[in-house]
């Protein structure tokens, strides 16, 4: 939806730019993806339309915010996943809420899994791309914003050590993070503390050895293919002499990977660790009996 507020005199070089800008945008509009500012920056970069700097994204941030107002970009194709609104849901009838009801009907699509996993991500930026990946699959989402807090870390090795007392024979964390010397050494600070602590838990035999983070994103591997715009190393970080020593001096953002091909990729670990064959089974007995509440309710009279 565009809404005008403000007009916008504009001169050729910035109706070009906001027509490159509306093209990315529609795109990705066009399969279901809202772009964060940041992701819109990079796709720019990536398609070498603007450099890849601070003052480039800092004007991005002035031509989009003037753009929208002026009525020149949809409001909906770019969104701020930090500051969002509370509000309680109402309904204008009782019927309206046993459909909502048993639209939301889920059975455990997990059962009888011998794996339990996790999708972990580094940035809240990039929730909603992991959580539409994650959510079909009924597997749980940890957003890091960065290194994981005490509290944070001891609520997952109970979740784990839960899973594990439930028979679960391995669990596993789907790791996603920044190639720079924080964001790979956050894999390693994850396996330590979390593992550390089944170490020391109620099924401590063997049990951190039955957890293991896969680092799926961002890889070199993936950088080499997919050539997301390179940043310079954070040569502040304590882990800078390190990384600069494997990887040069360049670090790049898992932001920079387009939403599709994450989804894509943590799909395909999801199926990876999954039995699909028992989790379609039960995705199938779910849907059956959602169609007949579905068929129930629509019978209900309203008073």
């Amino acid at each position: 939806m565009k809404e005008t507020f403000k007009p916008l005199a504009m001169r050729p070089d910035t109706e070009q730019y906001l027509h490159r800008v509306n093209s990315i945008l529609e795109e990705f509009a066009a399969d279901g993806y809202t772009l964060t500012l940041r992701q819109l920056y990079y796709q720019l970069v990536g398609r070498d339309e603007i450099a890849n700097s601070t003052s480039s994204y800092n004007k991005l941030g002035r031509v989009i915010a003037s753009g929208r107002l002026a009525g020149l970009i949809d409001w909906e194709h770019i969104e701020d996943r930090l500051r969002v609104v509370s509000k309680t849901t109402t309904w204008d009838s009782p019927k309206q809420i046993l459909e909502a009801a048993a639209r939301q009907f889920k059975y455990d699509r997990l059962q009888g899994q011998q794996n339990y996993l996790e999708v972990w991500v580094e940035k809240d930026a990039l929730s909603q791309v992991v959580e539409r990946a994650a959510q079909p699959y009924q597997v749980p989402v940890m957003v890091n914003r960065g290194y994981g807090s005490v509290s944070a870390m001891y609520e997952a090795y109970r979740r784990f050590e839960r899973e594990m007392g439930q028979g679960k024979e391995r669990c596993f964390i789907l790791y996603l993070g920044d190639h720079d010397p924080s964001g790979l050494d956050m894999v390693r600070d994850i396996e330590d503390r979390v593992g550390g602590m089944l170490d020391s838990g109620e099924y401590s035999a063997g049990s951190s050895d039955r957890l293991q983070v896969v680092h799926i994103a961002l890889t070199m591997e993936q950088i080499k293919r997919y050539s997301p715009p390179p940043n310079p190393a954070k040569i502040t970080d304590s882990r800078a002499g390190e990384y600069i020593k494997r990887h040069g001096m360049k670090s790049w953002e898992v932001d920079a990977l387009p939403p599709k091909t994450l989804v894509k990729l943590i799909t395909e670990h999801l199926e990876q660790h999954l039995d699909v064959e028992l989790y379609n089974s039960i995705k199938a007995k779910e849907e059956a009996v959602r169609g007949r509440a579905l068929d129930y309710i629509n019978d209900f009279e309203d008073e």
